[in-house]
């Protein structure tokens, strides 16, 4: 079975970003607790809300913009704005000591997803290889997967033998790391495309 570069390179991204938000997040809620100033469960529960909040109300907006343009390298620096906006996450974690830290980096958080959660289902639907849609969706459900769960594992004794700032760390190498994978489609998308679509293009990449 041979699987198009763009394909190969989105799973390949979304693993190594998964693989860093979970490195640290077995930790979080304890991180809050002990390192936030008044720290609580109150406060972690409003900052997820917050991430979902803007999340929820930019997608919408910005999927509708780019829609409105029928090529895909709007899609493109949406993609990699919104995963390097997302990648810059855990560093900022490392100096929030008040709630509204927390608060504010959610935001961000929340903000950075809206603008790459649109343009990675789109350009990823649209390289799908025919007749193998159910199995190149179910390699980017295992690699989240697989990323979630062996960073998971890792995370908590990382942060016991280290403290919270290296998981912080290790885990925004991770992200930018796979931020950095995405850029390497550019050369596979087009500037214009025919009622949303785009047929997988031959792997460019060399050796292959």
């Amino acid at each position: 079975m041979k699987i198009n570069h763009v394909i190969r390179t989105l799973v390949s991204a979304d693993f190594f970003t998964t693989a860093g938000f979970s490195v640290f997040g077995p930790v979080f809620a304890i991180f809050v607790t002990r390192q936030i100033t008044g720290g609580s469960l109150e406060i972690i529960g409003f900052a997820a809300a917050i991430f979902q909040i803007f999340k929820s109300v930019l997608q919408i907006p910005i999927a509708r913009y780019l829609d409105k343009n029928h090529g895909e390298y709007d899609d493109f620096y949406s993609l990699v704005f919104g995963t390097f906006l997302v990648a810059t996450v855990p560093f900022w974690y490392i100096f929030a000591s008040e709630p509204i830290h927390i608060f504010i980096i959610q935001a961000i958080y929340g903000i950075g997803a809206a603008f790459s959660i649109p343009p990675w289902y789109a350009i990823f639907s649209r390289h799908l290889d025919k007749m193998q849609e159910s199995t190149e969706w179910s390699m980017d459900s295992i690699a989240v997967g697989v990323g979630a769960a062996s960073s998971a594992a890792i995370g908590g004794i990382l942060a016991q033998k280290f403290g919270f700032n290296f998981v912080f760390i290790v885990g925004g190498i991770f992200a930018i790391f796979g931020a950095v994978q995405q850029l390497k489609i550019f050369k596979d998308l087009k500037g214009r495309v025919l009622q949303g679509t785009v047929k997988p293009q031959p792997d460019k990449t060399p050796g292959a």
